[in-house]
Formats: structure tokens, C-alpha cells, sequence
């Protein structure tokens, strides 16, 4: 999963800030559990969802939507977006049924069972209340059920028995006949009704996993497909407003796949992968989460669909090369808690430095490999990860922030695995080239995890930094010992003294939101609006335009900024580049300024990563084997 910096900009802006379940023969036939939804009986956002399991031996069953997903590390309760739950017997009769908790219903007189029907709502219209009754899920792990576009995350709509998660599953999913539809679930048929109004499309699940873990797209979609390797890539778009196309995204993809595919060499875990990109309009009832969620073969994103292509472009970069990587890990080496997922009451594993940091790293660290961006431009993301980090707890144990992630006080934490999480990989990437002469790093440890364990055998979560140790250096079990079980800070500039870069103070670039990583805004509670602080004098951008310490922005292109739309109007300013069209409006006093301009680079005065010119000859090529392989 992969969340947007953006998202954590504003809200932090508006606050100043199991064991696997084995099937028990509790059926007569072992044939699929049938499933169905029907998009073509849609009413008030809500579809209409049947389950047939075959027959039950037992009295009592239980069913249930999933709490928590994989890949998101917090509670989406997607039990509490299912109305009208009934369970009806083989002659039509409803049986008894036994709302638990949110996500779970027991069934009685379970032997006379014949099917399940419920209505799933959608989660995007829910995102503007923060949900029914508590947080809605992430954007990229919600449900979309709008005339022109259905998100189908199949685990907001397909629950599980629980002792039937590793029973085969069928899907139909009826829709129009025109929309395009999309998924890499393996798809056994496709029937059209009598008059070809309707279609049907048949599907197949291995078990319940194989569900969850494959999205799907319906509607009024653009499709591109494109080759990396031997892996053939789908994108599906959904720009509402049509401001952005399919052909023009899988241009950037295309070249950053390539180049991920280039870095990663052999590592080939799949014949297809689908993105899926949905574009949200700047309305209240349109998905806020930006950012992405990884699955085996596939990504959904969500961003802006205002967004300027080359901000849209880079945020595709961004999101996507993170979620790629997730072939490598988690998806080809996990833990036990990941591959006998409980989506009930989960556990998690100690090492997400490892599942999203290495991943985060690995998306950074490819780009200068591969000549998409330069050194420097790679040196400023390194420190930018330092320095939101330094925002975070830097003492505490990150085993133990990641096995406790949806607790207090652990969970506000979990963006930190972004930031110090890559920053853990780096080290150990610079540890394991100056300890082997540049010849191995960190990719080279997980290909060799991939090799030994793959997609179908989980390590012991316990034994995993015992045997990282084993296969490389003392140095990087130290270091795991000590930074990532234990709390002691990491000291960073001993690890770019390894490789012959410093820390200096200097002229440094920032965006038009920040300096050097702080807010240049100052909300003020009392009035509901949010000046600019002392800090903007130091912002190149704003001070040679002329812009004030107190100064009030009334407008944004048009769009008015305050405390309700801080999120939407301050992201889309985070992602302004260089010669952006603006036309701000601010007040001053009672007094209105108009700065009606393209915006240039901004810089303020920070701390610069930069190559020491005195280093060694063997820290130069410690150097060039970190950035190059």
C-alpha cells in the first residue's frame, strides 16, 4: 500500500498536524461456492450480492465481510456497508439469521441453507462523513457503484465462511453489454441475455484469497495494454471528465516499467499485471485517499483527476513503482501472518521495514539506477525521507510499532515505514556493497529470500533477522538489531560517509507548500483561515512574488482555500511544477493581491546531501555500486 504524502500534509495541516483455518468437511459437495453480483439491479448505490455455498452438515454457520484486507494496515469494516442481509432455505423460506458484530452474521438451521442475499453499498460517497459509523477504508481498498464507473474490490462485496476460506470460488458479475470490463481473475465464460442488453461474465477463484486479491473495473473505461518483458501489462482509466486518457499515462508507465523490469532482472512472478487508475472529481462525495494498494498482479490507484499531467504523471511514478515491487515482497516473501491471512482478527508481522520500506526504497533507488532521475535529484528524496521521519517517534522499536499497527500508540506511526523503513533498506544496501566490494546489496538478499521461500512458503517472522544475518554480514545483523528490534536512532551520516557523500547547509530546492520539509501555513482556528507563516519569507517562490508572513489565501485558481477544503486545494498546490499557470488571490489586511504567474522553482536555506570531494577511491566505488548495481 502506498499512501500519498499529500493526504498526511493536510490532515496534519488541519490538526495544528492467525493460523491457517484448515476446511472441515462441513459440506455435502465440495463444488465452488457460487457467487454473484448483479450491477445490472442497481438502486441507491447498493448491489445486490448472492452467496450458494452447497449444502451444509452443520446447525449453525457463520459468515463474514472482511474486517481488515491485506496490504492495509487499518480496520475497513466492510460489514457495515451490507444492508437487507437474509438467509433463505430450498424452499424459499428465510431462515433465522444473527447479526454478531459488524462484519459477521450466523446463520441457524444451517442444513436447510440454500443461498445468502444482501446489498453492498459503496464506500467512495461514505469517504466525506469518514464512513457509516467510524473511518471509511482507503480509497484504493474502497468500492465505487456509479452509473458510469464500479470499483469492484471484491472483498467490499464477496465475504467468506469460516471454516470455507480455502474452498473454490465462482463469480457472475451481470452488467450492460457495452461497459468494458476488466480483471485478472481467470474468466471461464460470458453469456449475453435474449434482447443483448446484459452480459454476464463468469469467473474462477482458486479460494477466498484468490478473491480479495483480484480487483476488477467496470464501465466507461479507456484500456491500454502495453509489454514488459514477458509480462503483459493492462491499464484501465476511469477520468470521469475525460481530462486524462490511457494513451498518455501508459507512455510514463511504460517507460518506468520497463526500467523497474531492467533493475529487478529475473525476478518474474506473473504473465499479467493490471493498473487500475480511477481518477476522482473535486466533489464531497468523491474519493479523498490518494495513493494505492498492492495485489499480486495488480494495483488500484486513486488520485485527482485535476491534477496537471505532469504532477498526475509523477504521482503514477511514484505510486506504481511502489506497488510493482510488491512482487518482490511482500507477494514472493512473507511471513506466516501474511500467507494465513485472518481477516477477522489479524496478526502482522514484525517486519515492515522490510514489506513496505524495502519496497519504498526499492521504487526510489531504481530511478537513479536506471537514468530516470540524477544523482542529485535521488540524494534530495533520500533526505526528504529523513527529514519527514525526523517528524516521527525515532525511538521506538520498529518490530514492535509493525506487530501492533492498529493500536495506540503504534498506529500513528505507520506512514514512518514509508520514510525510515526505506532508509533501514538503504543502510543495509550501503552496509552489504562496502562489505562485499559493491558485488551484492539489498535486491540481491531478496531475490536470495525468493528463491528459498516464493509466493507459497512463509518464513518464521521470529527467525527472519537470524537468517538475514546468516546470509550476508555481522554488520547487518547488528544494525537490524540495533535500529530496527531496538530504538537507538540511526546516525545517517555514518552511512554516507561509507559512500563518500556529507551533510551541508546550503541553497536547497522545496515545493510550494514547505521548507525543507516544514509547513509554511499557520491555520488559525479562531477565524477559520490559513495564513502563511513566518516561514514563507525563506520560500524563493512566494518571497519574490511578493508574498507576506500573515498573509490570507482567499482563492486558488478559483477554488476558495479553507479549513473545509485544505485537503483538496493544499494537495493540488504540494503538486504544482515548475511553470504551472497559478492565479492566487490573498488578502492582506483587508487588501486583495492578485499573483497571477508560472510558478519557477522554489528554494529555501536547509541541510544538502551532496558527494564529498575529499572522499576515498574506495568509497567512490562503494558509491557508484550503491547507485548502479
Amino acid at each position: 500500500m502506498k499512501k500519498l504524502l499529500v493526504t498526511t500534509i493536510a490532515t496534519g495541516l488541519l490538526l495544528v498536524g492467525c493460523n491457517s483455518t484448515k476446511t472441515t468437511d462441513k459440506l455435502a459437495s465440495q463444488t465452488p461456492i457460487a457467487t454473484a453480483i448483479d450491477l445490472s439491479k442497481v438502486v441507491n448505490d447498493k448491489a445486490p450480492v448472492t452467496i450458494n455455498p452447497g449444502r451444509f452438515t452443520e446447525q449453525t454457520v457463520t459468515y463474514r465481510l472482511p474486517r481488515v484486507v491485506q496490504g492495509t494496515y487499518s480496520v475497513s469494516d466492510f460489514g457495515k456497508y451490507i444492508d437487507d442481509f437474509k438467509a433463505v432455505d430450498y424452499k424459499g423460506n428465510e431462515l433465522p439469521t444473527t447479526k454478531v458484530d459488524t462484519n459477521t452474521w450466523t446463520i441457524a438451521n444451517a442444513t436447510q441453507l440454500d443461498y445468502i442475499t444482501y446489498n453492498a453499498n459503496d464506500t467512495f460517497d461514505q469517504e466525506v462523513s469518514g464512513g457509516i459509523g467510524g473511518e471509511a477504508p482507503f480509497s484504493p481498498a474502497g468500492t465505487n457503484i456509479e452509473p458510469n464507473n464500479y470499483v469492484l474490490n471484491l472483498h467490499g462485496f464477496i465475504g467468506y465462511f469460516d471454516n470455507l476460506k480455502d474452498s473454490q470460488y465462482s463469480l457472475d458479475v451481470t452488467a450492460p453489454a457495452d461497459f468494458k470490463r476488466t480483471s485478472a481473475l481467470q474468466e471461464t465464460g460470458k453469456t449475453v441475455s435474449n434482447d443483448g442488453q446484459l452480459a454476464t461474465s463468469s469467473y474462477f477463484a482458486p479460494r477466498y484469497f484468490d478473491i480479495t486479491d483480484n480487483p476488477m473495473f467496470y464501465g466507461d473505461l479507456d484500456v491500454e495494454e502495453f509489454q514488459v518483458g514477458d509480462i503483459k501489462i493492462v491499464l484501465s482509466v476511469y477520468s470521469p471528465n475525460k481530462v486524462h486518457t490511457a494513451a498518455s499515462i501508459k507512455a510514463v508507465m511504460e517507460k518506468m516499467m520497463l526500467a523497474q523490469k531492467a533493475y529487478l532482472g529475473d525476478v518474474n512472478s506473473t504473465p499479467r499485471y493490471d493498473i487500475y487508475l480511477y481518477l476522482s472529481e473535486e466533489k464531497p462525495d468523491s474519493p479523498k485517499g490518494f495513493g494505492a494498494l498492492e495485489h499480486h498482479t495488480s494495483t488500484v490507484v486513486v488520485l485527482a483527476e485535476s491534477s496537471p499531467f505532469e504532477a498526475l504523471a509523477e504521482s503514477m511514478v511514484d505510486v506504481v513503482s511502489h506497488e510493482f515491487f510488491h512482487i518482490v515482497t511482500p507477494l514472493s516473501v512473507h511471513s506466516e501472518d501474511v500467507h494465513y491471512f485472518d481477516y477477522n482478527q489479524p496478526t502482522f508481522s514484525k517486519h515492515l521495514w522490510m514489506y513496505e520500506g524495502v519496497t519504498e526504497y526499492f521504487a526510489t533507488l531504481f530511478q537513479v539506477d536506471q537514468d530516470l532521475i540524477d544523482n542529485e535529484e535521488f540524494y534530495g528524496d533520500i533526505l526528504s525521507k529523513i527529514q519527514t521521519s525526523a517528524n516521527m517517534d525515532d525511538s521506538m522499536s520498529f518490530t514492535v510499532m509493525s506487530e501492533n499497527v492498529l493500536d495506540q500508540p503504534y498506529a500513528p506511526q505507520y506512514y514512518n515505514v514509508y520514510m525510515k523503513g526505506a532508509l533501514i533498506g538503504m543502510c543495509i544496501d550501503i552496509l552489504m556493497r562496502e562489505e562485499s566490494n559493491g558485488d551484492r546489496g539489498i535486491l540481491s538478499l531478496m531475490k536470495e529470500l525468493s528463491n528459498k521461500y516464493g509466493k507459497n512458503k512463509p518464513f518464521e517472522d521470529d527467525k527472519l533477522i537470524e537468517e538475514i544475518t546468516a546470509m550476508t554480514y555481522p554488520s547487518v545483523g547488528a544494525f537490524l538489531n540495533t535500529h530496527v528490534v531496538g530504538g537507538t536512532p540511526i546516525d545517517y551520516s555514518v552511512y554516507f560517509e561509507k559512500v563518500g557523500l556529507s551533510l551541508d547547509k546550503g541553497r536547497v530546492k522545496t515545493n510550494y507548500i514547505q521548507n525543507d520539509g516544514v509547513l509554511i501555513f499557520s491555520p488559525n482556528k479562531e477565524t477559520m483561515t490559513i495564513p502563511f507563516s513566518e516561514a514563507v519569507s525563506n520560500n524563493s517562490f512566494w518571497a519574490d512574488n511578493g508574498v507576506l508572513p500573515g498573509d490570507v489565501i482567499k482563492t486558488v485558481n478559483g477554488k476558495e482555500l479553507n479549513m473545509g477544503t485544505a485537503q483538496t486545494v493544499i494537495t493540488g498546490m504540494y503538486m504544482w511544477q515548475p511553470g504551472t499557470d497559478i492565479n492566487v488571490v490573498i488578502d492582506r489586511a483587508g487588501e486583495e493581491i492578485v499573483i497571477k504567474t508560472k510558478t519557477t522553482q522554489s528554494y529555501t536555506m536547509g541541510i544538502k546531501l551532496a558527494e564529498n570531494p575529499k572522499a576515498t577511491a574506495a568509497q567512490k566505488a562503494t558509491r557508484k555500486a550503491w547507485l548502479k548495481g
